[in-house]
């Protein structure tokens, strides 16, 4: 494709002529004729793509939460808890078998790119309260007394490059950096790591477009599964950049953990997929995947689906099965023939990152079967879509209803960015965990206590008190 006159960045590429005028820009192009709730489910609606001299750029500026007492808004029944707060850009959680909560600090890893181009990327990202340099690092949060409240903080592991996504087997804790699989011994119970993190296997990064990496682990500890996001929005910066990217691997783990690891892609297709977890029901592995932007604010919706084995999900030839996407030339139609359609569209832009299945007992009795999903909030769309927690009821292992809203209030009035959900976990004790990267916090939703009224739990716009 000719892509001469354009530069990829922070999710979307621009028209060089128009870098200067992109914080002006914001607010600007073209209006949904949607709701959001029109591309969600299983059939969303598919409207004809649009296109522009300008892509849509609608920033929510960063705000933060204005005080202790500033805190999402929970549905109503239940009621939200700040876990932790003063952290650096919390990106992801892991819950050890103890109980201790992981989070990574992380941001993306600076460009090899520099220049003009850099710095107006930077102006964006600013804007979007994403600028800062990465912390690197994984901190360890323990509420050793059960009042929800994280009271011991401790630097669990530092020197990291970007990390995202980990999971505990046997006793090593294995971590998603933004270009390596890493892991590092674990004992019960300690609040630092010992020694340094030793590579595992290299992960594709470069250019590093979509640098976030997750990884979770079959139920047996026998294999690992590695997101791997594009390098790029449609492959403008040629198919080349992309070998071993947009695509889920699987990653063998030797008996003896001396030996070298084998890796396959397990399914590809997969413009940038995020969370990961096994479906209690089916046994399935479902991901959740950011779609591809620049084709009017309707298109394309992001979505969850189950992940099968030699799977191919179309992107960039296509989208939501085997809508062609004009803009990626040549044109692969014998790999569009054979794109799987995903099982449950999330809606435009929302840029769905972290998911969870429900397991043991519900926070509400609604959210007994299903899947909850952090909605990092979109850019490339007018009005804002995202920027909340939802839930996905499912029935017999399959998404089965309309998603509900489990924590909203990210935006103000005004359209402004409080905070920015990013990775949900149970925490093993009743509570759902989410880590807000822009109001560097860890929200815990629990049920509300009995009789607690519209001021502490129930799902009202009323300020709470932070335990």
């Amino acid at each position: 494709m000719n892509v001469a006159s354009r530069v990829s960045f922070g999710g979307f590429a621009a028209p060089l002529a128009g870098l200067a005028m992109l914080a002006a820009l914001a607010g600007c192009g073209d209006v949904a004729k949607l709701t959001v709730a029109d591309g969600m489910g299983p059939a969303p609606k598919l409207p004809p793509p649009r296109s522009a001299l300008l892509p849509t750029v609608s920033i929510a500026r960063a705000v933060g939460w204005a005080s202790a007492q500033d805190v999402p808004v929970a549905a109503a029944g239940a009621r939200v808890t700040a876990f932790a707060r003063g952290l650096a850009h919390p990106r992801w959680l892991y819950v050890l078998p103890n109980g201790d909560v992981l989070v990574a600090e992380s941001n993306r890893p600076a460009r090899e790119a520099s220049g003009f181009r850099e710095w107006a990327a930077g102006k964006v990202m600013a804007m979007a309260g994403v600028s800062a340099p990465s912390a690197d690092r994984i901190t360890l949060l323990r509420d050793a007394d059960g009042d929800g409240v994280a009271e011991l903080r401790s630097e669990f592991l530092a020197g990291l490059h970007s990390p995202f996504g980990m999971v505990l087997v046997g006793d090593w804790l294995y971590v998603a950096n933004a270009d390596a699989l890493v892991r590092v011994r674990y004992r019960d119970g300690q609040t630092r790591a010992e020694g340094e993190p030793m590579r595992v296997t290299e992960l594709p990064a470069g250019r590093n477009h979509h640098w976030t990496k997750n990884v979770i682990a079959s139920s047996d500890g026998r294999r690992l599964y590695v997101t791997v996001g594009s390098n790029s929005n449609v492959a403008e910066n040629g198919i080349g950049e992309e070998e071993g990217r947009a695509a889920i691997w699987e990653v063998d783990l030797p008996a003896d953990a001396s030996q070298p690891v084998a890796k396959r892609l397990f399914a590809t297709g997969l413009r940038n997929p995020n969370g990961m977890d096994w479906e209690p029901v089916s046994g399935a592995l479902w991901t959740v995947v950011n779609e591809r932007d620049e084709i009017g604010s309707d298109l394309v919706p992001d979505y969850a689906t189950s992940v099968r084995r030699d799977g191919f999900y179309g992107w960039p030839y296509s989208y939501f099965g085997q809508h062609v996407d004009t803009r990626v030339t040549p044109p692969r139609p014998e790999l569009v023939a054979r794109a799987l359609v995903p099982d449950y569209a999330l809606g435009p832009h929302t840029a769905s990152l972290g998911i969870v299945f429900a397991r043991g007992e519900p926070i509400l009795p609604a959210w007994r079967e299903g899947l909850y999903v952090a909605q990092h909030g979109s850019w490339n769309r007018r009005p804002k879509s995202g920027y909340k927690v939802i839930f996905v009821p499912f029935s017999a292992g399959r998404p089965d209803g309309v998603p509900v809203d489990v924590l909203t209030g990210f935006l103000d009035a005004d359209e402004r960015a409080k905070g920015r959900p990013v990775g949900v976990v149970l925490d093993g004790r009743g509570g759902l965990l989410v880590s807000d990267d822009l109001g560097d916090a860890v929200w815990r939703v629990t049920g509300a206590d009995p009789g607690a009224g519209a001021g502490v739990g129930a799902g009202t716009g009323a300020a709470r008190a932070v335990r």
